[in-house]
């Protein structure tokens, strides 16, 4: 049987810049849908094109679940949750594709 994977993503305009949670099972085809602004809605609107967070997940509710948790959370912890692992808010997006 196959191990799935599901990953909780961060993304952001840029540092301190607009926000956004998601979760997918492909991560480098997500991230790269949103850099190239082929994902229609509120990334797309404000340019939220920075991956600048990510976490792995071996349960599809678990993934859901923390992303929705986080979603819901005030903008201060998201910075800080981003800033626990990318104090630098780097686009994680080279690290990613680079294996």
């Amino acid at each position: 049987m196959r191990d799935h994977i599901y990953f909780v993503y961060v993304l952001a305009s840029g540092r301190n810049g607009t926000l956004y949670v998601g979760v997918t099972s492909d991560l480098a085809k997500r991230a790269q849908e949103h850099r190239e602004g082929l994902v229609p809605g509120f990334t797309r609107k404000h340019g939220i094109k920075m991956l600048v967070y990510w976490e792995l997940h071996r349960d599809i509710n678990e993934a859901i679940l923390r992303e929705k948790r986080i979603k819901r959370w005030q903008r201060k912890w998201k910075m800080d949750l981003i800033e626990s692992t990318n104090p630098q808010w780097r686009d994680l997006w080279p690290e990613l594709i680079a294996g």
